[in-house]
């Protein structure tokens, strides 16, 4: 009989793509992820890598095998929803995805309100710009400014926010010919981003950045004109452009699984997140 340690390893592994990768989601070193992977191969008589110079490549026999796991990860993680589901008591962790910015300067100012009422609740709060997965565990909340479309997702639209553009009273008093702050390459293609630079209008991004925080403290600093809800705008010292101006509307969705949205500590979460979003 195999160890499910080795297999959850192995699995980590094919899922990141490399040992390091892997070692370092796992906070381990990679040595120890490649005795995992060996260790599973011995078990189970099969060759499940290539061990190459530079790198290991999944066999066939891998390839197998990493489907063979990710069922069973799956399963574990229906009962570890089924389990979550039945609590009633308002402890434990909740684990939330958000876009970094709606978690850094949205959430996490109120999360100390939240700790004072129900001190044995945990949460871990992750600023991710890419949707974290609910079925996998990932997260067991995700915020997004997309409607999740994963059948076994429950998803609620809390309310929208409405992009415009801001820039500080000194640089708009000191220039009309306007330079732009925006996203890097690593959101390209992105709503926000692609809205943006059909404001610009072919002028230039002078500064760019994967947060949009960074984005707003660089404005306020007068870098540029930047493209900001007005909650972040609020909190710097930006004025808007053009009251009667251009606007992009953004819907703001929560999702959780079907499993564990009655779930006491993840019911209590879910009303914090819709309270920051509808005050703000």
């Amino acid at each position: 009989m195999f160890d499910w340690e080795d297999l959850r390893y192995f699995c980590l592994f094919a899922q990141a793509g490399s040992l390091s990768a892997a070692a370092k989601v796992l906070r381990v070193d990679h040595a120890t992820v490649a005795r995992r992977i060996a260790a599973l191969e011995a078990a189970l008589g099969l060759k499940l890598v290539d061990r190459r110079q530079r790198a290991y490549v999944l066999t066939e026999e891998g390839k197998r095998v990493t489907t063979f796991g990710e069922q069973m990860n799956l399963a574990s993680f229906a009962l570890e929803r089924f389990a979550g589901g039945e609590q009633d008591q308002v402890q434990g962790e909740v684990v939330v995805s958000s876009p970094p910015a709606l978690a850094g300067t949205l959430l996490a100012p109120h999360l100390g309100t939240l700790m004072q009422r129900h001190p044995l609740l945990k949460v871990r709060l992750v600023g991710t710009k890419s949707r974290a997965s609910l079925t996998r565990r990932e997260a067991d909340i995700t915020v997004s400014l997309a409607r999740p479309s994963e059948p076994t997702l429950v998803a609620r639209r809390l309310g929208h926010l409405e992009f415009r553009l801001y820039a500080s009273p000194d640089y708009l008093a000191r220039t009309t010919d306007y330079s732009f702050i925006g996203y890097d390459e690593s959101m390209e293609g992105s709503v926000q981003q692609d809205w943006l630079l059909q404001q610009a209008a072919g002028r230039p991004l002078a500064l760019t950045s994967n947060d949009l925080r960074i984005q707003a403290i660089a404005a306020a600093g007068g870098a540029g004109v930047v493209s900001l809800p007005a909650f972040m705008a609020a909190q710097h010292p930006l004025q808007l452009l053009d009251p009667a101006g251009p606007c992009l509307v953004r819907q703001v969705w929560l999702a959780v699984h079907e499993d564990v949205r009655n779930a006491a500590p993840i019911r209590t979460v879910m009303d914090f997140i819709a309270d920051c979003v509808t005050s703000a």
